[in-house]
């Protein structure tokens, strides 16, 4: 059932998509339904790779990370699978990391790994349709973000030094707030190709929120279901 939240938070959603595109600030044709792949993404991630702390719009991200021998974790799509996510060891590649990065590359040369194999985490890239200078961001409303940051919460593998920083384009940066709910998380850091955001105490769920998610979402996503409480699923 879709909730007041929802809505407003598809209105941002819509200003966004449609200031990029008029904009012709995406390298894609539209980004209407998708995290933007804007222009000046390589910047932002160049921009990343430069500050002291440790869907393509990431991709120069995760190419960045893996060329400097940076472990990358990725998220099955749609976490469908019950190891969900892909594990990139660079010392094991035997491609560039800027093919090794692409999803669809990972997907047939990275081994998965269930929550249970992960290491903790330095930091976590996500992308974003909107986020505000308060670290309140928006998605693209598949929800699938807030599932993956949820598992590694309750799995104990996010911790305070861990930074949460999301690479987007000038315009995607709002002044107002920001639906958001208990779920949602927020970033530490806004990277853009002109600037670096810090964000004021971002919002960090302790884990999933059980009451948030439909029967039918639960049982999609295999290392959800296992976990659902009885009568959930």
């Amino acid at each position: 059932m879709r909730t007041e939240v929802d809505d407003a938070k598809q209105q941002v959603r819509e200003r966004i998509w449609n200031v990029l595109d008029a904009a012709a600030a995406a390298l894609d044709q539209t980004t209407n339904g998708r995290i933007p792949n804007s222009k000046g993404s390589r910047a932002a991630a160049d921009r990343l790779a430069t500050l002291t702390v440790p869907d393509k719009a990431q991709l120069a991200v995760r190419a960045k990370a893996l060329d400097e021998a940076k472990t990358v974790y990725m998220a099955v799509p749609k976490l469908a699978d019950p190891r969900p996510f892909y594990l990139l060891d660079p010392a094991a590649l035997t491609i560039p990391p800027a093919e090794a990065a692409s999803s669809k590359v990972a997907a047939t040369i990275a081994p998965r790994v269930d929550v249970s194999e992960l290491q903790p985490v330095d930091m976590v890239v996500v992308g974003s349709v909107a986020v505000n200078r308060a670290g309140i961001r928006i998605g693209k409303g598949a929800g699938y973000s807030d599932l993956e940051f949820a598992f590694l919460m309750e799995a104990e593998l996010l911790s305070e030094r861990t930074i949460v920083v999301t690479t987007v384009h000038s315009l995607q940066v709002v002044d107002e707030e920001l639906p958001a709910t208990e779920h949602d998380f927020g970033v530490d850091l806004i990277v853009t190709p002109e600037e670096v955001i810090t964000c004021p105490a971002p919002h960090r769920p302790s884990g999933l929120v059980w009451e948030h998610l439909d029967a039918a979402k639960t049982a999609s996503i295999p290392v959800l279901a296992a976990r659902a409480p009885a009568g959930d699923s």
